[in-house]
């Protein structure tokens, strides 16, 4: 909460980024859950502090994040399915990357 807004988006994309690396391997689905988890908390934290364009996307993806944690127990074991999973966090953690600004300092 002390860290500015740029870092703690960094931070939430650095979670969705691990989320593709661990989802990689089938026996990390309780990770994925987690870091989901913990990504929810970051965006409450971060969203209301944010311009509304970005407050904006920051709830479209707390929504998609509780839509991947519901059905995670039952696609998980689906390479492809999961596959998208990551593949997803990783265009989130792309955009919220360019977002935060952090590259261009």
């Amino acid at each position: 909460m002390r860290d500015e807004l740029a870092i703690r988006l960094g931070g939430l994309a650095a979670n969705l980024a691990r989320v593709r690396s661990v989802s990689r391997n089938s026996m990390n689905r309780d990770v994925v859950f987690s870091l989901f988890e913990e990504s929810k908390f970051f965006i409450e934290w971060t969203a209301a502090e944010a311009n509304l364009e970005t407050a904006e996307e920051l709830v479209d993806l707390q929504l998609q994040l509780a839509v991947w944690q519901r059905s995670l127990q039952s696609v998980w074991d689906d390479d492809c399915a999961r596959d998208e999973i990551g593949s997803a966090s990783m265009h989130w953690s792309n955009r919220l990357i360019e977002r935060s600004g952090l590259l261009e300092r």
